[in-house]
């Protein structure tokens, strides 16, 4: 192969090879589909906070207001493990103030999570699975996920729990069995 030749064969690949890719890319993701958690597979590793391309994570807490009691302490919003039972800031569970509790009446607060806040560490459902109802899940959200063709999150969950899902049902709540 001669040098002319061989640079026409480097510029028709260097040209073909965006189509390729993106042809090849399609053709592993099932159509129609998107990537979720499945909430009863959830163990709460820790491993969407920081095994998501994306900065802060795609995925979020969600809570499942239906299933909360709206407790005074609230298991996600409070360690298990404080020194004092009371409501003091050194006992709240999320480490980047993701869960803002609002007065609702004695002796009752609503607990919301401000996904702009959230990193998925999964530390608040884990407490609430734990030690309340099972009110907070994680779930990915789709206006912040690109929806890759291998999650990295999903090829890194020991428990399996990232699954693809239809397009037309993007998003798993947990049943009222699996809410305690």
């Amino acid at each position: 192969m001669n040098r002319r030749n061989f640079l026409r064969s480097l510029f028709t690949v260097l040209l073909a090879a965006p189509f390729a890719l993106r042809f090849r890319r399609n053709k592993s993701v099932l159509p129609g589909t998107l990537w979720q958690i499945d909430p009863s597979k959830c163990i709460q590793c820790g491993k969407c906070a920081t095994a998501c391309i994306l900065r802060p994570s795609a995925v979020k807490c969600v809570h499942q207001y239906a299933a909360c009691g709206y407790c005074l302490f609230c298991s996600g919003y409070y360690q298990d493990n404080r020194l004092k039972f009371d409501t003091a800031a050194e006992n709240l569970r999320c480490p980047v103030d993701a869960i803002e509790r609002t007065y609702i009446e004695d002796p009752y607060f609503e607990y919301k999570i401000n996904e702009d806040k959230c990193i998925a560490c999964g530390k608040c459902v884990k407490g609430c699975a734990a030690f309340g109802n099972g009110s907070l899940f994680l779930q990915v959200r789709h206006n912040l996920c690109l929806n890759c063709n291998q999650c990295h999150i999903a090829a890194v969950c020991p428990a399996g729990a990232f699954v693809r899902v239809p397009a037309s049902r993007p998003y798993i709540f947990k049943s009222a069995g699996e809410a305690k």
